[in-house]
C-alpha cells in the first residue's frame, strides 16, 4: 500500500479509502442491499490488513449502525491512532425539528452521538454530507471550527456542492480564523465527469484532497451492459444518478473493450482510471465481496496508457449535475 498525504496537511492516508456505506443493518435506512455485521466484520479487517488506514461513514448510514459496525472493528484492531476515521453528518436522523443539516445544535448533537456509536473520542476527518442552504455558512463554519478546537475533530471536510458554494465557505473561515475544509469528497467516475470544470480544478489550485466517492459508479462500471444485480436493482439514490443511458452505454463498453484486451476486470480499469487523474488524492471504494478489495488493490498498479484513457474518454458527453442533494 502506498500512502500521500491529505492535501495540504500533514496526515498520511491510504491510496484507497474504505467506504463504509455498505456495511450496516440491511432494514435500517435507505439501503436494502447492505451486509449485515457479521458480513461487514471480515471485510472490513481485510482492508485493514491490506494496509488501508482511511475509512469513511456516515451518520445516516443505515441509521448510525453503520458508524456502530466499524467502531467495533476498530476496538478489536487496537490501533485506533493509526486509523484515519472520517464520517460525515447532514441527513435526517430522527423525526421533529433540528434533526437535519447543519446548524450549530445539529452539528453539536451529532458529532457525539457519531463519537458514541464510533466507540471513540475523536474522528480524523468530520465531514458535512452536502449543503445546508437553510443555515448560514458563517454558523456552520465556526459550530466545526469549535468542534476541532474541542479535540472531536482532527480536520473538516465536505462533500457534494457547487464549487462557488465550496470557495464560500472556505472564505468565510479564512475571513474569520475559523478551520477550514482540507478535503472534497464529490462524485466523480467515467460516467460522471462534471467536476472536472470548477471544482477539481478549484481543489487543486487550493490544495484540498479529492476523495470521490461512487468512483465505479455504483457498480455500473464493472459489468458489462445489460447485466444487473441487487444493488441496482434497490439503490434508489443510485437511479437518480444516472438517467442517460444512451450516453452512458458507450462509455461502458469501452471500459469493457480495454478490461478485455488488458485481460482484467472492469472494476480495475475503471478505478485504474480515476487514480491516473492529478487531482484525484484517495478515490472511496466500497466492498461487499472479498474480491472487491482484490481489484481495488490491483487497481494502484495497473498503470493506462494514454491511448486507452482515450479510448475510455471519447464517448463522454455534457451530464446534468447529479448528487448535490
Amino acid at each position: 500500500m502506498r500512502y500521500v498525504k491529505l492535501g495540504h496537511t500533514g496526515l498520511e492516508v491510504s491510496r484507497l479509502c474504505l467506504g463504509c456505506m455498505t456495511y450496516g443493518v440491511p432494514d435500517r435506512g435507505a439501503h436494502p442491499w447492505s451486509l449485515d455485521e457479521d458480513a461487514s466484520r471480515p471485510l472490513i479487517r481485510r482492508a485493514l490488513d491490506l494496509g488501508i488506514n482511511f475509512l469513511d461513514t456516515a451518520n445516516i448510514y443505515s441509521d448510525g449502525t453503520s458508524e456502530e459496525f466499524v467502531g467495533r472493528v476498530l476496538k478489536e484492531h487496537g490501533q485506533r491512532d493509526a486509523i484515519v476515521l472520517a464520517t460525515k453528518l447532514h441527513g435526517r436522523m430522527h423525526a421533529g425539528p433540528n434533526a437535519v443539516g447543519l446548524s450549530r445544535k445539529a452539528i453539536m448533537a451529532e458529532i457525539d452521538h457519531s463519537l458514541r456509536r464510533l466507540g471513540t473520542d475523536y474522528v480524523d476527518l468530520y465531514q458535512i454530507h452536502r449543503w445546508d442552504g437553510r443555515t448560514p455558512i458563517e454558523e456552520t463554519m465556526e459550530a466545526l471550527h469549535d468542534v476541532v478546537k474541542a479535540g472531536k475533530a482532527r480536520y473538516i471536510g465536505a462533500s457534494s456542492m457547487y464549487a462557488w458554494q465550496f470557495a464560500k465557505a472556505q472564505h468565510v473561515a479564512e475571513r474569520n480564523g475559523w478551520t477550514r475544509f482540507v478535503s472534497m469528497q464529490n462524485h466523480y467516475n467515467l460516467l460522471y465527469r462534471e467536476e472536472e470544470r470548477e471544482m477539481m480544478p478549484l481543489c487543486q489550485d487550493s490544495g484540498v484532497a479529492v476523495i470521490p466517492w461512487s468512483p465505479l459508479a455504483r457498480g455500473r462500471l464493472t459489468r458489462a451492459w445489460g447485466e444487473d444485480s441487487e444493488r441496482l436493482q434497490t439503490d434508489e439514490f443510485g437511479k437518480t444518478l444516472y438517467r442517460a443511458p444512451d450516453a452512458d452505454r458507450p462509455v461502458v463498453d469501452a471500459v469493457a473493450s480495454v478490461a478485455a484486451a488488458r485481460g482484467v476486470p472492469m472494476a480495475q480499469v475503471a478505478l485504474a482510471w480515476v487514480l491516473s487523474k492529478p487531482w484525484v488524492t484517495v478515490p472511496i471504494v466500497g466492498a461487499s465481496k472479498a474480491q472487491h478489495l482484490d481489484d481495488a488493490m490491483a487497481a494502484l498498479s495497473l498503470s493506462l496508457t494514454p491511448t486507452e484513457i482515450e479510448t475510455l474518454e471519447e464517448h463522454y458527453v455534457p451530464h446534468a449535475v447529479s448528487g448535490h442533494s
